[in-house]
């Protein structure tokens, strides 16, 4: 029997229920206390589960993911909840309400899919792997809409489906793989199959996918939930349009549409410095962030937005700049000394300087709280201090 096959038991569901809040400093002991009565092999799954489950609130919430069974690599690859859920509402929107979703993991998107009122069909061909998303749509509830299938996904039929997913592998051996064409199936046999969906196909990438990669018929999205940047999704069929590039936000959603506007001219730093949201960024939409404020560019390559007034928007953060200054650590360490700053909040972009190793320099003390900004300002490496807008 394999791990989950010991877990689904009677005893086993007892086990993990024991171990759910086990601190791993505890682990040993809690271990050699258990396989007193337990198979020692039983404590160990139940146990390795245990820190899956704690790793995987972050993405599934405390609910499920106390619910739910997971591999190492299914929780360190699925698709955060919330993401997925804003997915698979777009889907049932547009009408789809039946998806092949191809590489299905232990079954993160299906579950998402599969509660908008999809009925799924999720193949993968990992056996371990489909094991974990049959238990996992049985503990939710969720097993008369999803269909596993172990199987090579290259050869399974999508045609009796309305919608095609499809989430390749983007790790290998050595880590992440940013060729698109390397990934598990390739990006090219997936834009493939998603040209084939009777109505409407959607294909997950990782959000550093060049833009030069992204096939003309296929619409570009990116996604951030809370401020981190998750993923991008090539939408092809019903309600893309082609060639159009956005950025989501989560919670919300809030979506920015790309309008085709020129790169914005470097300026003058005013009073008011915008931090664009990741997923703007990703999408190349610093330009109609800067047209809402009114603003520029600090620099002609860094993806910051001045402006003289505080217009706010939800893509971007807006901090008022107090201090500008060439880059010199004494003179900031001085500075922040003055104002009583002990609550340093440090931000880059083009600046090769480490965040702990500034504030290991300047060692800030006080009552006070500061954001600086290590950035370049007309090509000449900056500091600016300054606060959140109010």
């Amino acid at each position: 029997m394999n791990d989950l096959d010991f877990l689904r038991t009677p005893e086993g569901r007892a086990l993990l229920d024991e171990v759910r809040d086990t601190d791993p400093a505890q682990e040993l002991a809690v271990a050699t206390r258990l396989r007193r009565t337990h198979p020692a092999p039983l404590v160990s799954a139940a146990l390795g589960q245990a820190r899956l489950r704690q790793r995987a609130v972050a993405k599934f919430g405390a609910a499920d993911a106390g619910r739910m069974f997971f591999t190492p690599n299914g929780v360190e690859q699925s698709t955060r909840a919330s993401v997925a859920a804003y997915r698979a509402e777009r889907l049932h929107g547009l009408g789809v309400r039946s998806v092949a979703d191809l590489c299905c993991g232990i079954g993160g998107d299906a579950i998402a899919l599969a509660r908008a009122g999809i009925r799924v069909l999720a193949v993968d061909r990992d056996p371990l792997t489909c094991e974990a998303a049959r238990a996992n749509a049985d503990a939710l509830g969720l097993a008369d809409l999803i269909e596993v299938r172990e199987a090579d996904v290259t050869e399974v039929g999508t045609a009796p489906y309305d919608a095609v997913f499809v989430d390749p592998a983007r790790r290998g051996g050595r880590g992440r793989i940013f060729d698109p064409e390397a990934y598990s199936p390739p990006l090219s046999w997936a834009v493939a199959a998603a040209r084939t969906a009777s109505r409407a196909a959607a294909l997950k990438v990782a959000p550093g996918i060049p833009h030069e990669a992204v096939p003309a018929d296929a619409e570009a999205e990116w996604i951030s939930d809370g401020g981190d940047v998750k993923e991008a999704v090539l939408w092809f069929g019903a309600g893309a349009a082609p060639g159009a590039v956005r950025a989501t936000l989560l919670p919300g959603p809030r979506t920015l549409p790309g309008t085709g506007l020129p790169d914005p001219e470097a300026r003058t730093p005013g009073r008011y410095l915008y931090e664009p949201d990741g997923a703007v960024v990703r999408a190349h939409l610093v330009a109609e962030v800067a047209a809402q404020v009114g603003g520029g560019l600090l620099d002609a390559t860094i993806a910051y937005v001045t402006a003289d007034e505080l217009r706010p928007t939800p893509y971007a953060t807006a901090y008022e700049i107090t201090d500008r200054m060439p880059f010199n650590v004494k003179k900031l360490k001085a500075l922040l000394r003055e104002r009583g700053v002990g609550t340093l909040t440090v931000k880059k972009r083009g600046s090769a300087v480490e965040p702990e190793e500034l504030r290991k320099k300047v060692r800030p003390q006080g009552p006070n709280a500061a954001t600086v900004f290590l950035t370049r300002v007309a090509g000449a490496p900056t500091m600016l201090l300054g606060h959140p807008a109010r």
